[in-house]
């Protein structure tokens, strides 16, 4: 299975996409996509460009995407829910099931502690994915989320395997 991870952002969105095969995972890539201007309504464009093109190149199956938080600033998070909007659209063009995961799960699932610092979720992800070079902050988010779904989509595949085991 090939796993898109994002980590919405509305100047700077990550990705990291991994492959998984039964309990090993493996990295494939990672980025991050880069808007600017004042124009939200350009950004919003080149984020989906930008994007869209990061499907064709890697073909993913599944794809993963962090929840926003709210803060303080109302604006700065409608935006925000803005570009994640995008970060849901374009795989779901891609007709591909999208997962999303609260930030403290990704941590917890990765680190092992769900208020982990962007430090901790790093360095988790060099050791899930050795050798791995890094585009930045943004793109160890997004492989995050994309290692996060794939425990996720092994746990209930073995669930449903226990269950069906038991029911006879």
């Amino acid at each position: 299975m090939r796993v898109l991870g994002i980590d919405p952002g509305l100047r700077n969105l990550g990705w990291g996409v991994i492959d998984v095969v039964g309990a090993r995972i493996s990295h494939v890539g990672n980025g991050i996509l880069h808007s600017a201007g004042d124009d939200l309504a350009r950004r919003l464009c080149s984020l989906h460009a930008q994007l869209t093109e990061v499907l064709r190149l890697y073909a993913p199956e599944v794809a993963a995407v962090e929840h926003t938080f709210v803060n303080k600033d109302a604006v700065a998070t409608l935006k925000l829910g803005q570009a994640r909007g995008i970060a849901l659209l374009v795989p779901a063009q891609f007709g591909l099931e999208v997962g999303e995961y609260a930030p403290n799960a990704v941590k917890k699932t990765v680190v092992g502690v769900g208020h982990a610092a962007k430090v901790q979720v790093d360095h988790m992800v060099r050791l899930h994915l050795p050798g791995v070079k890094v585009a930045g902050p943004d793109a160890a988010d997004a492989l995050a989320v994309a290692i996060c779904h794939a425990h996720h989509v092994q746990t209930s595949v073995w669930l449903q395997a226990a269950l069906q085991r038991a029911a006879g």
